[in-house]
């Protein structure tokens, strides 16, 4: 970037329209500098770590530890203890936590990373918004083979990102159309060294039935969507290791004697809220609960979809600016068409959401796992702040702060059988951490204002996050 002098001298002497791109060059030049110096942070900062002062939440249950010290070497929390008692090592990092609460870095289980078709700055904007609202994990929800390159760099350090679980490409009714394609792609998914397997609608039972022996077979796991051949109870009984969206529930609440076409469901379901039994809740929390199903509920897209907010309001939203004017327009035609639909009604959808929060807390108060995933980038979401409001739907659907931290900490850990390297506040569990203004246990919406984010051991403060954002909202200006 041009030094102030410099840069002075230089504009004395070319035209306004020169200048215009001389400007526009600058930003853009700043703009790749400052990821530059991100990854740069990132990587050098290896030297002790201190917060000193800070109440803490451990997540290992709800108290809090007030007036503590956590010590971090490299990526892992090494000692905790009550400040009075903890000596700060010569030359450490010292974070002044008085007054703040220290709390585990969370995830975001229905991610969406961007192809490598977008450029790789475009990824590593994307992983710094989860990053900048305190998300340490993400899980990519439509994979790619640059996906798993991209999962390597970041746990090997050259990309600052959170740590990522990936997808398969999609499985869905035009990629996997025959028994022998299932089997096919499940082998090689598995061989290529994707996480788990992503089903997306349309996929036929008999392939379905053929993909999950083989998947078994190979040992791979698989979540995502119910296809409508298949059913939400042939898919509870399959055990998925997660079925997102609670896609299928609503479906499954339509009594047998209503004889609908399956086909007609609409959006989620949102066609047949008005004939929906909630006396079936109970049999399909009982059964998801036998067979070991977890939820990933992604409330956030369905009331920012079908909710009580137009999509000009939605659009109004501090956060649209961190995306460009684009896709911005793309969601606002695509809610206000489905708003404007003949089929649409206020009353349903209000009706359409009541039936979904109730599912979650009956889900949940039924033994259930619960994952927190919002869907992002996706109608209206912005990766990162997203999960802002997912937490806030999962309180207003019933649960307490800390239950719905857990869905986005504990949780996750023991559904990846991590549970014993983070997701709580550990000598010995990774250094994943955010630093928050004040108690997310008085009120959840205490997590969108953190003082800043440490990542596997990586500290950005608060003022460095805001500097980026700051950024990245000018470059879609």
């Amino acid at each position: 970037m041009l030094c102030p002098n410099l840069k002075l001298l230089f504009e004395r002497h070319i035209n306004s329209a020169q200048l215009l791109k001389i400007r526009i060059m600058t930003l853009r030049l700043w703009f790749c500098f400052l990821f530059v110096s991100i990854f740069s942070f990132a990587q050098v900062n290896d030297k002790e770590t201190i917060f000193t002062h800070v109440n803490l939440i451990t997540m290992e249950n709800d108290q809090v530890l007030e007036d503590y010290s956590v010590l971090i070497r490299n990526e892992s929390i090494v000692l905790i203890g009550k400040t009075e008692s903890v000596k700060v090592p010569s030359g450490a990092l010292v974070i002044d936590g008085t007054g703040k609460y220290l709390v585990p870095g969370i995830a975001e289980m229905h991610a969406h990373i961007p192809g490598i078709s977008r450029g790789k700055e475009y990824i590593e904007e994307t992983l710094f918004l989860y990053i900048s609202n305190g998300i340490t994990t993400i899980r990519g929800m439509l994979g790619e083979p640059y996906h798993l390159e991209l999962k390597k760099d970041v746990a090997e350090g050259r990309t600052l990102g959170p740590r990522i679980y990936t997808s398969s490409p999609s499985m869905n009714g035009n990629t996997v159309r025959t028994i022998e394609e299932a089997q096919e792609k499940v082998i090689k998914y598995h061989a290529q060294g994707y996480d788990f397997l992503k089903i997306h609608p349309g996929i036929k039972l008999e392939v379905f039935n053929e993909m999950v022996a083989t998947a078994n077979k190979v040992g791979i796991p698989y979540s995502g969507h119910v296809p409508v051949d298949v059913g939400i109870r042939r898919a509870i009984e399959s055990r998925y290791g997660s079925i997102d969206h609670i896609d299928g529930y609503l479906e499954g609440l339509v009594p047998k004697s209503k004889n609908v076409d399956p086909s007609s469901n609409g959006f989620f379901g949102f066609n047949f809220t008005n004939i929906a039994d909630e006396g079936l809740i109970n049999e399909l929390v009982t059964m998801t609960k036998s067979n070991n199903v977890w939820i990933v509920p992604t409330q956030s897209l369905m009331e920012r979809w079908a909710g009580d907010q137009t999509a000009e309001d939605l659009a109004k939203d501090p956060e649209m600016k961190y995306i460009s004017k684009n896709t911005l327009n793309s969601w606002v035609n695509a809610v206000s068409d489905f708003q404007n639909g003949d089929d649409y009604q206020a009353e349903t959808a209000v009706r359409f959401n009541e039936i979904r929060r109730k599912l979650i807390k009956e889900l949940h108060d039924g033994g259930v796992g619960i994952l927190l995933g919002s869907d992002a980038p996706q109608i209206f979401n912005v990766p990162g702040f997203s999960i802002q409001n997912e937490l806030h739907y999962m309180v207003s659907s019933g649960l307490t702060p800390y239950e719905a931290l857990q869905t986005g900490s504990v949780n996750p850990a023991r559904f990846f059988g991590q549970e014993n390297e983070y997701g709580m506040i550990k000598p010995g569990y990774s250094a994943d951490l955010v630093l928050l203004k004040s108690n997310p246990l008085d009120n959840i919406a205490a997590f969108r204002e953190n003082d800043g984010v440490m990542v596997r051991g990586k500290w950005i403060s608060g003022t460095e996050i805001q500097r980026n954002l700051e950024l990245i909202a000018e470059k879609y200006k």
